[in-house]
Order: structure tokens, then sequence, then C-alpha cells
């Protein structure tokens, strides 16, 4: 009797369990998600490039001749005009020189003369057959040699006023100085750097993309050839550069090693921030017609492989993997795995399971821009 009562409440039991397992099951597939459809659009692709910032001019600055510095009229980090003195080497040595040379000049110039009056007595002489042609020969030699030295004597002069000259260092163009390493009473050889002098009144901006990029880069509209296309800079702390710069030229060959090309911009540097040896980031964006794209919010990793959840017609989730061609805000740029009009399950992956029953419900345009801006 009381193993019937028990095989009894069994089977009334079981209606009920059955019952609460539907409603799971129910509830289960009523899971609703967010969607979004994968559409196609005209955008700009923001790309950043390592860039080497250089000054538009930058010159070191050498002795030409050897001695002591004798004085330096300027201070590291300075900003200098054309021309203003900046060192002074030791000049007396050749001071000394240049009045030798003066005087090796005038002994010439002394030579020459008589060599000259000697050249039209003779010649007087020749004239009236008193001496022979060959005693003219001899004095116009003499000339010669004499108009030789002198010239001899004027270049020798030139050359010694030219390394006076080069005992005052001026500066070659309106810039700023650099390191000083030597002071004052240092023994400065010839050729030995002394500082550099930096025009950073605007800057130079070099940088490499690869020929894909260069491609693009060369249809955007307003390419104008590539040149002239206005960049932006981002500097090492992150912060972007008040001042847009453009691209000025771009090099006639693809490097072999890389299969990548060089640019050059030039940046304005009004308030002189950016100096020489800067390094930073060069922000290009290049033009992607009818680019296929999938928010980065639908999309999850599984084994560094990019995955999104598609809804079929009878809304169930089905995991596939796409390939992405790069990435634009919150968006990635489908390559390949995904086609225009599909629909992906926009957030919550984490509750979805592969095959699982849901109910989409579409995400508006306003909605994800509220959720992309948290």
């Amino acid at each position: 009797m009381k193993y019937s009562i028990i095989a009894v409440s069994v089977i009334l039991m079981l209606p009920v369990m059955g019952c609460r397992s539907a409603k799971k099951k129910n509830k289960a597939q009523a899971l609703q998600v967010p969607t979004v459809t994968i559409s196609r659009k005209n955008l700009k692709l923001e790309h950043l490039y390592v860039t080497d910032i250089q000054a538009v001019r930058n010159v070191e600055i050498r002795s030409k001749v050897s001695g002591y510095l004798e004085h330096i009229y300027v201070d590291e980090g300075q900003k200098v005009h054309k021309g203003q003195l900046l060192f002074r080497m030791g000049a007396n040595e050749y001071q000394s020189e240049v009045v030798r040379c003066e005087a090796q000049v005038s002994a010439a110039r002394a030579d020459k003369k008589a060599a000259m009056v000697e050249y039209d007595r003779v010649k007087m002489l020749s004239d009236k057959n008193i001496v022979s042609v060959t005693e003219l020969d001899l004095a116009k030699a003499r000339l010669n040699a004499a108009t030789s030295k002198v010239e001899e004597a004027v270049s020798n002069l030139g050359n010694a006023r030219f390394k006076l000259s080069y005992t005052e260092i001026r500066a070659p163009f309106d810039g700023s100085i650099d390191r000083i390493p030597l002071k004052t009473g240092s023994l400065v050889t010839e050729g030995a750097l002394i500082t550099s002098v930096s025009d950073i009144s605007s800057v130079y901006a070099y940088f490499n993309i690869s020929e894909n990029e260069y491609l693009r880069f060369m249809r955007t509209p307003g390419s104008s050839s590539g040149r002239q296309r206005e960049v932006n800079l981002v500097l090492s702390d992150g912060r972007e550069y008040d001042h847009a710069g453009v691209v000025e030229t771009i090099v006639s060959e693809f490097q072999p090693s890389t299969g990548s090309i060089a640019f050059r911009a030039r940046f304005p540097n009004p308030e002189g921030l950016l100096k020489h040896n800067a390094t930073g980031k060069v922000r290009l964006y290049t033009a992607v017609e009818n680019a296929l794209l999938v928010p980065q919010r639908a999309a999850f990793e599984i084994q560094d492989k990019n995955f999104v959840f598609v809804i079929d017609s009878a809304r169930v989730a089905h995991m596939r993997n796409f390939v992405p061609a790069g990435r634009s805000g919150e968006y990635y740029i489908i390559r390949s795995g995904l086609a225009e009009g599909d629909e992906v399950v926009y957030e919550g992956t984490q509750n979805i399971k592969d095959g699982m029953q849901v109910v989409p419900r579409k995400v508006t345009a306003e909605e994800q821009a509220a959720i992309t801006s948290l």
C-alpha cells in the first residue's frame, strides 16, 4: 500500500516538473538581446605613424681655425639672429699673419714696379738697337715673375684675412643655440664642434607608410597628388599638437626592405614647443569607400580570433568568425566573414551560447551613441 502511494505521488509530480522544465526552456528561448545590422559606409580611416621631428634648418657650428676660445657671447638655448657674434677665438696669431702678408704684398708690388721700370728702359734701348732682343726678353720675364709674386702675396693676404675673420663665429641664420660643451679658455682644434644652431620656427615631421595606405591616401579627395594635405601631430605625452601641418613632399621610391614610402610634413612652431629630434606620431586620414562596419562592442576574441553572434531568420544565434581590416573609431572594418545586412548581437554576448534561441531588439543610432559615450 505504501509503495502504491509513492508511485501515485511520482506520477502526479511528473506533469508539474515537466511544466517547470518547459517554463525554464521558454525563459531561455525568450532572452532578449540588442542587435545591430551590418551596413556599408564611406569613411576616413585614421592612422598613426611614428615620426622623427627635425628643425627646418639645423647647422653644426665648427671652428675653421685652431686656437683658444677667448670669449662666449651667448648661452645655451638662447635665441640668436643672423650675423650675431657668438664666439671669439684668440686672434693675435692671425692678426700677426695678416700684417706679415700685407708687408709681403708691399714688397712684391715694389719689386714689380722696379721690374716694370727696368723693362721700359730695356725696351727703349732695344728699339734703338742698343741692346739685343734677348735682353728685352729677360726684362719681360723678370716683370712677369714680379707680377706673379704680387698675385701670390695678395692671395696669401686674402687667406690670412679669412683666417682672422674665422676667429669671430657668427650665427648663420635666426635660430636657437644648442649645448655648448666648451668653455672660455678651451683649446679648440680646426673642425671641432662648438655648438649647433636650429631654426625651429617650423619643423619637419618624417614618417613612413605602407604601399596600400599610400594608394588610399593618394585616392582620398583633396590629396592633390599627395601634397598639401592637412595632417595632425600627436606629441609623446599623448596630447594633440595645437597646429595642423601639411604633407609637403613624398619621396620617389619605396624602400625594398620594408615596402614603405617616406612622407615629409611641415608644422608651424610659433610657440617653440617642438624641438629638433623630438618624437611623436603623425595622424593621417585616408578614404575608405563602402567599408563594411561592425561595432567593436559586438565582437569578442577567442584564441586571437574575432567572433560575433549572428542572428538568423529563425532567431537563433550563431557564433561566426570574421577578419578585420582595421579600426575606425568604435568600429571594426570587415575584410571577410560577415556580409552587409547580417544582424549581430550588439552587447551581452557573454550570456549567449551558439545555437541559442533569442529575441532580437534593434538598437537605434541614438542608443549606440549613448552607450559609446559611457
